[in-house]
């Protein structure tokens, strides 16, 4: 794998972190919208979930319109794409929620599910979403545009790093396996 600012960085985990995360998956984790109102992540298991850490001002930008497009594909397939909104790298989100809602709807065309602002990287504000992957892959992302694949029943999850390209061969591959998995009982 080559390194660099879009590749993901080793997550420290710790035995509370996985005893933690060891009974429990992303679909367990309450998120705030980005319009302010609770952001039920449960109301998404059984369905393949890419969670997204997104910014706009950043060079993998564009990828919003793809990941409107994989959305738009597989949507009902049962594919559901969550953005998380963050300025831990370079400072590349730093609008208010509202702002950033306005930019991906008026410049993307998003209807995809978008998170408020969250912190990805690990320490006392982490969001839980990110503490949960990044546990349960050991990775976390070192830039904007990170991805991680979720399977239907969460126990499955995949790290792709942001220059991935949401329409690509390997990525539309990988989603295409998730769909056709079923739901463990």
């Amino acid at each position: 794998m080559a390194m660099g600012v879009s590749c993901g960085r080793t997550m420290e985990t710790t035995p509370q972190l996985d005893q933690k995360w060891t009974q429990s998956t992303v679909f367990d984790v309450e998120a705030t919208a980005i319009d302010g109102k609770a952001m039920d992540l449960s109301e998404y298991r059984g369905k393949v979930l890419l969670v997204v850490n997104v910014a706009s001002a950043c060079g993998f930008t564009p990828q919003y319109k793809d990941l409107q497009k994989t959305f738009e594909t597989y949507a009902d397939d049962g594919l559901v794409v969550v953005g998380f909104p963050s300025n831990d790298f370079g400072a590349q989100e730093p609008g208010s929620d509202a702002e950033i809602k306005e930019f991906c709807s008026s410049r993307f065309g998003v209807t995809f599910p978008m998170s408020a602002k969250v912190q990805t990287k690990e320490g006392p504000d982490q969001s839980a979403v990110y503490e949960c992957l990044g546990t349960k892959t050991g990775t976390l992302p070192s830039w904007n545009f990170c991805k991680y694949l979720v399977s239907r029943d969460g126990l499955k999850v995949t790290f792709f790093a942001s220059q991935v390209s949401p329409t690509g061969v390997e990525f539309e591959r990988a989603i295409k396996r998730e769909l056709a998995a079923s739901v463990a009982p």
